[in-house]
């Protein structure tokens, strides 16, 4: 069963209770959440990586010059 709360582009999936379970986003009304979306996504496949602070960085560009 589905549920439109007066937002467009936005409806929420209820149990028979009427308890909200699922969001449903139209992405294409709100483009903006969608690149949201896909940066937490990356950002969690990516957080077990090793990382390096950004002088490091730096200055192994800056070597590469």
């Amino acid at each position: 069963m589905r549920w439109g709360m007066n937002m467009k582009g936005v409806e929420f999936v209820v149990d028979e209770k009427g308890k909200k379970k699922a969001v449903v986003i139209d992405l294409k009304t709100h483009r903006a959440l969608r690149e949201y979306f896909c940066d937490v996504l990356k950002a969690k496949e990516r957080e077990g990586e090793p990382r390096e602070p950004l002088d490091s960085v730096k200055q192994r560009v800056l070597k590469k010059g």
